[in-house]
């Protein structure tokens, strides 16, 4: 406890922890008093209310030029299993999970080099027509800079003609790690930790809300997570865009870096509760929610990060395949009922939400 003494200090005052504060609770194996800290700090800043939505993935294709080394779900053009969506199938998609209830499409997929500008402005033109009332939460940072690339477009030209084909936020999906040594071995041929700030960045200005993602256990360093987290935290004092950090378990099983790293496991649950506790901890006052995302973690896990710092928990999903493409063993949808019970029995109170964290429904 003593090594905490001073972090104790500040954050019963609310006052920032820096970086060297952030290394000494990596550092530190006293996960009780770190999960104590950030379960105090969640409850002064956001109280018992657990945020959940009804949401549908949907990942509209797997072929990719990036080929991170962490990821288990790209695809060849050529491969057997590669896929892009028509927009008619992404319709498709869209109806059932209309029909079922969600009021957030999350549209995600790789950097396919054969799909134009159009389609991705036309995927949102088309479901934003049809189902004006559900928000369409779509391509990451990455995915952005690319279209980017491709199109001759500016960051900003490319954002604002998906703003007005329909665009409602950007996942936060990409941001990996920031530190350039570690980024450069495990995301090579992914836009660099800093353009992806710049991105996001850019979207905030444009009035175009995001997540945050930080993916851990791999090949990071504990300072590797702490400047992360604090370049998020940054980021957020200028524009104030972040609505949610959500830490990504990493799953090696099927990556090039279980094959050529050997890394068997991925991380511990140990981890998984620590670095939610860290992130609460570090972000707290800025990004007030932190996800613990059950589609990565396991329920269980997401249940018990519920007194770790975390205050939201998802949502339905409905429909999930890059994790589940690395060995991810949750299930492809969580029906509300099932999260609403999960909220409820870690004692905590279930907040249906919508993207933009207005309340639709509190279930006491």
């Amino acid at each position: 406890m003593d090594e905490l003494s001073s972090i104790i200090e500040k954050i019963q005052a609310s006052e920032d922890l820096d970086f060297e504060d952030g290394m000494l609770l990596m550092e530190s194996r006293n996960l009780s008093l770190i999960g104590a800290l950030a379960d105090y700090a969640r409850k002064k800043t956001v109280g018992d209310r657990v945020m959940f939505i009804s949401n549908c993935h949907i990942n509209y294709t797997n072929i990719c030029a990036s080929k991170c080394r962490f990821c288990a779900y790209f695809r060849d053009r050529e491969q057997k299993s590669a896929f892009t969506l028509t927009i008619d199938e992404i319709m498709e998609k869209a109806e059932k999970a209309w029909k079922m209830g969600a009021t957030e499409l999350h549209i995600v997929g790789s950097l396919n080099p054969e799909l134009p500008f159009e389609y991705y402005e036309d995927v949102l033109s088309h479901l934003n027509e049809k189902y004006p009332a559900m928000s369409l939460k779509a391509y990451t940072a990455v995915e952005i800079a690319y279209l980017a690339g491709n199109s001759g477009m500016s960051i900003k030209e490319v954002l604002l003609r998906l703003k007005r084909a329909g665009l409602t936020s950007l996942p936060g999906g990409g941001g990996e790690i920031f530190n350039e040594e570690t980024r450069k071995k495990i995301c090579p041929d992914k836009i660099s930790g800093e353009e992806w700030l710049e991105v996001m960045g850019t979207a905030h200005r444009l009035g175009i809300k995001s997540n945050a993602t930080m993916l851990y256990g791999h090949i990071e360093t504990h300072s590797d997570i702490v400047d992360h987290i604090l370049r998020l935290r940054e980021l957020q004092k200028r524009t104030g865009g972040f609505q949610a950090f959500i830490p990504l378990r990493f799953h090696p099983d099927n990556t090039d870096l279980q094959k050529t790293a050997r890394i068997r496991y991925g991380p511990t649950g140990f981890d998984d509760l620590k670095i939610t506790a860290i992130s609460r901890l570090l972000l707290n006052g800025y990004i007030n929610n932190i996800k613990a995302y059950w589609v990565m973690v396991g329920e269980k896990i997401a249940q018990i990060a519920l007194h770790y710092g975390a205050n939201d928990i998802d949502g339905t999903v409905m429909e999930e395949r890059i994790t589940h493409a690395a060995g991810g063993a949750t299930p492809e949808y969580m029906p509300k009922d099932r999260l609403i019970h999960l909220i409820k029995s870690a004692g905590r109170i279930p907040v249906e939400r919508t993207t933009n964290y207005e309340v639709i429904k509190e279930y006491n």
